[in-house]
């Protein structure tokens, strides 16, 4: 087995996080705990030359207290695939600048091992990719036709509304059957954004909560559930959800034995898939959240589970 030495975390700035919530700040712990030499490095600090895929890293150390949390030494451009491992984990939006991320990364992927695979990254959107598996979803439309969407909402009544490339709970709406607000909603969003929509069924059961469930190599380790705000229809933690202890149903369980052999085909290492009630409603492949919250609800040490995954990948 190749031993690992060297780790490039591509992230957002490591100064912006909440190292309270943070999962990328805790699977670098783990490396670092481990004895890996970190370095980061921002999307925009990535180049390709000539064939060869270059960033400009700092070396990075780590500590867990809040407001003095990292230190960085001096940057130096490195060729990536000196690099072990790469962690791509910015957070999204999945626009043309993540994609062309992918596209680099691609380039050294698989003699260092970027985790998740840049290639199925690009290729499997989030609200797109769970699409595949639409029995285990509640009714979904894609669209960005107004009379689509407003026929939708006619047979389903109430109706969740969000941008398909969007994250953290921004710019999801949820519309009653006599909501006035649809058109002037739909007209926001047509000239927010190109792509079409999504609109899903609403489900009731969220407001028992949204389940984060964390799969390692198609296999679930650990869940959180996040309650959404008593005024907000929306769970995400970024926007007020609560996240409380929780255990897998018998429906989960079956939802990722479904999922899991598609997860290992596309070298997905580490996805957080979302369930509402009986309905898996996201597969999150770009940065999924949920480590820390997991750990701190007595649940099982996801970051440690994800590095033992990541060695056995580097025979």
């Amino acid at each position: 087995m190749a031993k690992i030495k060297n780790v490039a975390v591509q992230m957002d700035h490591v100064s912006t996080i909440n190292i309270g919530g943070d999962s990328t700040f805790a699977m670098s712990l783990e490396a670092q705990a481990r004895g890996y030499q970190l370095f980061h490095y921002t999307p925009e600090k990535l180049s390709l030359r000539d064939g060869k895929v270059f960033a400009t890293v700092e070396p990075m150390a780590l500590r867990d207290v809040k407001g003095d949390h990292y230190e960085l030494g001096e940057p130096e451009r490195v060729d990536l695939s000196t690099m072990d491992v790469v962690l791509l984990r910015q957070d999204p939006p999945f626009d043309m600048a993540y994609i062309t991320s992918t596209h680099l990364l691609e380039r050294v992927h698989p003699k260092t091992l970027v985790v998740n695979d840049p290639a199925w990254v690009r290729n499997s959107p989030e609200k797109i990719f769970v699409t595949e598996f639409a029995d285990l979803m509640p009714a979904t439309l894609i669209s960005r036709d107004p009379a689509e969407i407003r026929r939708f909402r006619e047979e389903m009544g109430d109706i969740i509304l969000k941008p398909l490339y969007g994250n953290g709970g921004a710019g999801v709406f949820h519309s009653t059957r006599d909501d006035r607000n649809l058109s002037s909603l739909l007209e926001m969003f047509g000239q927010m954004f190109r792509e079409p929509f999504i609109a899903q069924a609403y489900l009731p059961d969220v407001r028992k909560g949204d389940k984060r469930i964390l799969l390692v190599d198609g296999e679930p380790v650990g869940a959180i559930n996040r309650v959404p705000a008593e005024h907000d229809a929306r769970s995400n933690m970024h926007v007020g959800g609560r996240a409380e202890a929780t255990e897998l149903t018998a429906r989960e369980i079956e939802i990722c034995k479904r999922i899991g052999p598609s997860l290992r085909e596309r070298g997905f290492l580490f996805v957080g898939i979302d369930v509402i009630g009986d309905y898996m409603t996201e597969i999150n492949v770009t940065s999924p959240t949920g480590i820390r919250e997991v750990r701190k609800f007595g649940g099982a040490d996801v970051a440690s589970l994800l590095w033992d995954a990541i060695e056995g990948k580097r025979a």
